[in-house]
């Protein structure tokens, strides 16, 4: 006798925690493996340079415009949220500390990960979900073509590389934002803005601490498009199924690992 279609609805609530967290060590495990085997395929040489090079182009060329206005308007957000506390305390030396603080630190690398993880990370996952259901990728190994060295390698470093450099222009164009909006906004001189920016309060720490998050998430944005784009299952339909978890999965995986950072440096 078939069981009734209410069987899975009466799974237990520990029950489904248990599954998911089951899930969930899975995919850190098959990532941890997948990393292992990039390593591996790094260190011996095993990387199709040719394929980093048009990765780059894609990943991270064409995701200039983007991140641009993004952090442009990230800086200026930036300025109004600290504008009623230095119009309070006519504070406007210490704008540009304020804005550059938690935009060097946390919002410009958060964001811009979450900018490439949408754009990059889905695009890469749908590039090897295809590749893996229409059968490309066994068709590589049946041609003794490694899949890891030849599409999975390149695209990994591509989009470390691209989150990187991102983020440092997302810095720089966060701050000219924010300068531009405190001198529309509150009439502070952009000279008055940046010496508040350099003037001690912030430091080559805080540039590093935004620019270590952002290789870290890249890893993870790298790790979840290629596990879930390798691992693709059903056709069509699979492919979107796997570009929607990996793009869940990374964003998740930002912010905790964002917590892991930011508590681990300080």
């Amino acid at each position: 006798m078939s069981p009734s279609p209410d069987a899975s609805a009466a799974e237990p609530p520990l029950g489904k925690l248990f599954g998911s967290l089951t899930d969930m060590v899975a995919i850190v495990g098959a990532e941890g493996v997948l990393l292992t085997r990039i390593a591996r395929r790094t260190f011996s040489g095993e990387v199709d340079r040719a394929e980093l090079v048009r990765c780059l182009y894609r990943m991270g060329i064409r995701s200039v415009p983007i991140v641009a206005v993004t952090a442009l308007f990230v800086g200026g957000i930036m300025v109004i949220q600290a504008a009623p506390t230095v119009q309070r305390y006519g504070a406007q030396g210490l704008l540009g500390w304020a804005a550059g603080f938690g935009t060097l630190r946390e919002i410009a690398p958060l964001l811009t990960a979450l900018m490439i993880s949408g754009r990059v990370g889905a695009n890469n996952t749908a590039e090897l979900g295809t590749m893996t259901v229409t059968e490309q990728v066994d068709a590589l190994r049946a041609m003794a073509i490694d899949p890891i060295g030849y599409l999975v390698t390149p695209r990994f470093f591509g989009i470390v590389i691209t989150l990187f450099l991102s983020t440092i222009l997302a810095d720089a164009l966060a701050l000219i934002g924010a300068s531009l909006a405190g001198k529309a906004l509150l009439g502070v001189d952009p000279a008055v803005f940046y010496n508040g920016l350099t003037g001690g309060l912030l430091g080559i720490p805080d540039v590093v601490n935004g620019l270590v998050k952002s290789v870290v998430f890249g890893v993870a944005i790298a790790l979840s498009s290629c596990h879930f784009g390798l691992s693709t299952e059903g056709g069509a339909p699979g492919v979107g199924r796997a570009v929607n978890s990996a793009v869940v999965v990374s964003a998740a995986g930002i912010f905790v690992l964002d917590y892991l950072i930011s508590f681990a440096i300080p």
